[in-house]
């Protein structure tokens, strides 16, 4: 777990981490996330003057920001978890529930990379993959809550089969698991990875490229399929592949400038936050709650 204290415009004041807990079942996550949560606004008062004023906590999976409901989060176990009640109740102030994705989202769209850009789209590639829609500075959810799951597009129909229940999802050949998995194959080593991969390609080795090339064009056919949808004027790519810097930027943006035809040329730029992306998107959450008179509208 990431948190953070987060001033109005987005600055980080104090940062903190500690592990889920999530070996000790699903109700230990929660009581841990509450307990954080108590600590860091105790922090506030007692080293910034003041406590915090509003929450914002990002979670993954399924996110009903509306009833400010943990839907479902396969890998923490949890279902229908009512967070935003439950951190209302333990700290006494407003509390906003987003997705990680979108929520990292909105920080790179309002204070990272996509500053100015009033249309991006961030995707971040790590064990899978998923996207935040930027519209006007707020991140668009969907009517079910589902908008962006780029990861979902298929781009090799009849291919790997998907956990979602598809298969030749773009996440099955693109994410930086994927590429792992690729890798570890072509090596016969179990231990190598996506960064193993990105070096050996560095170093000229043929069946490194030829794994990357491959995740490359999965990547940008996901990609022009979202540009042809969306028009944004960013593109914003992070997650864990996007730390191989160009290695990774300059074929992708070659892959895409082949594919497209009548859809405008995006710029194509590296995340700027990194992993405190979640953390800030929270604090930022958190502010629009003190802000606007439809703070849930944003927190979706």
């Amino acid at each position: 777990m990431k948190a953070a204290l987060v001033g109005p415009s987005g600055e980080l004041l104090h940062q903190a981490r500690r592990a889920t807990g999530r070996e000790r079942g699903p109700d230990a996550v929660v009581e841990g996330i509450l307990d954080f949560a108590a600590e860091l606004r105790a922090y506030g008062a007692e080293h910034l003057g003041e406590p915090a004023s509003a929450a914002g906590v990002a979670v993954p999976g399924i996110v009903d920001a509306e009833r400010g409901v943990a839907v479902y989060a396969a890998n923490l176990g949890w279902r229908d978890v009512p967070l935003r009640a439950l951190l209302t109740e333990r700290l006494g102030i407003p509390v906003a529930l987003g997705h990680d994705v979108r929520t990292g989202g909105l920080a790179e769209g309002r204070i990272g990379a996509g500053q100015g850009a009033d249309r991006f789209f961030f995707v971040p590639l790590g064990t899978g993959i998923a996207g935040a829609i930027g519209i006007g500075g707020r991140v668009e959810a969907g009517a079910h809550g589902f908008a962006g799951e780029i990861g979902h597009i298929v781009v090799r129909p009849g291919g790997t089969p998907c956990p979602c229940g598809q298969a030749g999802c773009l996440e099955r050949y693109a994410s930086a698991a994927a590429v792992s998995d690729a890798w570890a194959a072509a090596t016969g080593d179990p231990e190598a990875d996506a960064a193993d991969c990105a070096k050996a390609v560095e170093s000229g080795d043929a069946r490194a490229r030829d794994v990357w090339q491959n995740a490359v064009d999965a990547l940008a056919d996901g990609l022009v399929t979202a540009l042809t949808l969306l028009d944004p004027s960013t593109l914003i790519i992070g997650g864990g592949l996007a730390e191989a810097g160009e290695t990774l930027f300059t074929p992708l943006r070659d892959a895409i400038r082949q594919r497209i035809t009548f859809q405008k040329l995006p710029s194509v730029v590296p995340a700027a936050l990194g992993d405190t992306a979640g953390c800030l998107g929270a604090g930022l959450l958190a502010w629009d709650l003190l802000t606007t008179t439809d703070g849930m509208e944003v927190a979706t």
